[in-house]
């Protein structure tokens, strides 16, 4: 719109606003089959292979180090260092322990078929189903990425939920974007 010689662009940026929130919710939302197959995935067996690993009993720990790679299904979980918390056997001695979380630290990886996370460290807590990711994350899809502080991937829904890193004042940061459109085909 021009009045008086001014361009005018303050009538447009509710409508680029309500674009943007509409493409995150898109890009972001799982389809009902992602969320299906990250569910799916989560009752899978995991298995972990490393250079070194250190079992404390009496802590019920299993630390993996150097070249960590940690796969359940089709997701990937790749890092320096795994600290891998488990539960008691039962009393009965018959039933195998299980793992309740995954600490990752040195430059975290993590994948599934949809998307690729990475941070400076997180935790799979197992029972939840949720990947946390912190310090510098990055969350890919397809050509999209967000940036943020934190990340929290609830591999049942599907869901992401990034945040921004506090700012000096205290209050939170800014997450980034960046989206790619599809190319329309050419006729």
């Amino acid at each position: 719109m021009r009045r008086d010689g001014i361009w005018q662009a303050r009538p447009l940026f509710p409508v680029l606003a309500l674009a943007l929130t509409l493409t995150l919710v898109v890009v972001t939302a799982p389809t009902p089959t992602q969320a299906q197959g990250n569910r799916d995935q989560t009752e899978q067996p995991i298995e972990i292979t490393a250079d070194q690993l250190e079992v404390q009993q009496d802590r019920r720990l299993a630390i993996f180090r150097g070249n960590v790679l940690a796969i359940q299904g089709t997701m990937r979980l790749r890092a320096a260092t795994l600290v891998v918390h488990y539960r008691p056997a039962k009393e009965d001695g018959m039933a195998e322990s299980g793992i309740s979380s995954i600490e990752a630290s040195g430059r975290v990886f993590f994948s599934t078929a949809e998307e690729t996370a990475e941070g400076d460290s997180g935790v799979y807590d197992v029972d939840k189903s949720t990947v946390t990711l912190k310090q510098n994350v990055v969350l890919t899809r397809g050509n999209n990425v967000i940036r943020g502080n934190r990340l929290v991937l609830n591999l049942e829904s599907g869901r992401s939920k990034v945040e921004g890193a506090p700012t000096a004042s205290g209050k939170g940061g800014r997450v980034r974007g960046l989206f790619v459109p599809r190319k329309k085909p050419k006729r």
